[in-house]
């Protein structure tokens, strides 16, 4: 049964009384509140999911579980048989951290504005009573609370009875978002919609023509452009330029090769931004507890979890479909890389080390799927170059991390296996393993493999000391505190290394 509970904590009684609540769940007769002295006004409901916070407390709860153990998706599995309620329930008890949710703050200032003048607050919810109280208890502002159980879903139709078996008919002012809510605002004293969608927006204003809309400054569609590239991290996609590099590598310049690694380079960056949605949804709790993550699109509400999730199965739909106007073997490099990022976002990155060598494999996968596209030979000289740069790159990334943390006087981070007193080994496996790229770079110089395919090979012995400055370069200014969270957005954004990259491409061409 959907449920209504007094708390204490709020430091007046609840809805039933402080005592005998169990036993009075379900009874039609209205709380103890309304026989009281008449109050200014009637009590204000207000919604929880997508209106007093930005986001949905089930999608929340549900990668809140399996991202903490993904095995646990087997146990929901089997709880789904018995409905959305049963579901609900389930994830009621998920360690979700409901003081860093993205709360909305027009909707605490009508709590506020309510409160103010006598009025009591409700809060209602479809999600399970476990994770509704424990947001009630957390801000303090309500008399008390309805929520969904084990056996009800407390939404729509659902939702207007029992709020009506409460207050009477009419005997509550409503504040709710979604579709969903049109049974409760239908059968309200006063219907609020806070941020509604345009046909939310229209329905409401058929069944309660008196409604007030509440809504924000709509941002124009510059800025949610804006917001969308930032969440599929399309500044991102630079690395992607890695399946060019077989190509340029093979000397391979004719159209039909080129567009191939195009087409590889759409085929990535889609199936990248896909798997960067799923990763945000996982990350929720730990991105609002970063200094900088906790501005992304999802953490802070700005987009709809649910939106993440269509859009993310979209996305590798059509990552798929150009992998396989490439080839059937590129469609397969690509579904490698999805498994093995997703395997990252779930369970690897939590691993001490085997994280840092999987982000430096999914990089040799980019180029390993430009050699399958334009179907040239692979190099294992460039495979091992590869393997080793972008290990050192990673391990900079985790030493940038680290520090970040150590001078904020925060604690080694929860969701990776790193100690902060980890940083001088890291920063001398970084060096190490971004040396032992230039060696590899130095054995390859001295094949025969490069008097084949370059007329002037001396000249590449000058790429070498390019990159051991560079890399020695970006681990001083690690140390120093002045690099970006993510090294290749750094050099993308870094005169010195855009010199460098420049230098290098000059030195391969003046070679060929």
């Amino acid at each position: 049964m959907a449920r209504v509970s007094p708390n204490p904590a709020f430091g007046s009684p609840g809805p039933v009384g402080q005592t005998g609540a169990r036993s009075r769940i379900g009874r039609s007769e209205p709380p103890r509140a309304q026989r009281r002295a008449p109050v200014p006004g009637p009590p204000l409901v207000v919604d929880l999911d997508g209106t007093l916070i930005r986001t949905d407390l089930l999608v929340e709860s549900f990668f809140c579980e399996i991202g903490g153990a993904p095995r646990s998706v087997l146990a929901l599995a089997r709880v789904v048989p018995g409905g959305k309620a049963a579901i609900k329930h389930h994830l009621g008890g998920a360690d979700l951290d409901v003081v860093r949710l993205p709360y909305d703050a027009a909707v605490l200032g009508c709590i506020a504005e309510a409160k103010s003048s006598g009025r009591p607050v409700y809060l209602v919810s479809s999600s399970n009573a476990g994770l509704v109280e424990r947001v009630a208890r957390h801000l303090g502002l309500f008399d008390g609370w309805f929520a969904s159980d084990s056996v009800q879903n407390l939404s729509g139709a659902a939702k207007a009875e029992r709020l009506v078996a409460a207050f009477g008919e009419g005997g509550f002012d409503y504040l709710g978002t979604h579709g969903d809510d049109l049974p409760v605002w239908a059968r309200a004293n006063r219907a609020v919609a806070v941020r509604p969608a345009a046909s939310t927006r229209r329905r409401l204003l058929m069944v309660a023509p008196g409604a007030t809309v509440l809504s924000e400054a709509g941002a124009g569609w510059a800025e949610r452009a804006r917001v969308w590239a930032r969440l599929l991290r399309v500044h991102q996609y630079a690395k992607n330029a890695l399946v060019f590099v077989p190509l340029l590598m093979a000397h391979r310049f004719d159209g039909p090769a080129f567009l191939a690694a195009l087409l590889a380079f759409v085929a990535f960056s889609l199936c990248a931004s896909s798997v960067y949605l799923v990763n945000d949804l996982i990350d929720l709790e730990a991105d609002r507890a970063h200094p900088t993550k906790r501005h992304r699109a999802l953490a802070d509400g700005r987009v709809p979890l649910r939106t993440a999730m269509g859009a993310a199965p979209l996305l590798f739909g059509a990552a798929l479909g150009v992998s396989l106007a490439v080839s059937g073997a590129f469609a397969g490099v690509i579904l490698g890389y999805f498994a093995l990022t997703l395997a990252y976002s779930l369970v690897l990155k939590r691993k001490m080390l085997i994280d840092v060598v999987t982000l430096a494999g999914l990089y040799t996968v980019r180029v390993v799927g430009g050699a399958v596209a334009v179907g040239a030979a692979l190099s294992d000289w460039l495979l091992a170059f590869s393997l080793f740069m972008f290990m050192s790159l990673a391990l900079i990334k985790r030493y940038t991390e680290l520090t970040g943390r150590l001078d904020r006087g925060l604690p080694s981070p929860a969701n990776r296996d790193y100690e902060l007193p980890d940083l001088p080994i890291v920063a001398s496996l970084a060096a190490a393993s971004g040396y032992n790229a230039v060696v590899v770079l130095a054995l390859y110089l001295s094949s025969d493999a490069v008097t084949q395919l370059y007329s002037r090979p001396k000249l590449l012995w000058c790429v070498g000391p390019v990159i051991l400055y560079w890399i020695s370069r970006a681990l001083l200014l690690a140390h120093r505190r002045m690099m970006h969270d993510d090294p290749i957005v750094f050099a993308l954004r870094d005169r010195v290394s855009l010199i460098a990259a420049a230098t290098i491409g000059a030195l391969v061409l003046a070679a060929i």
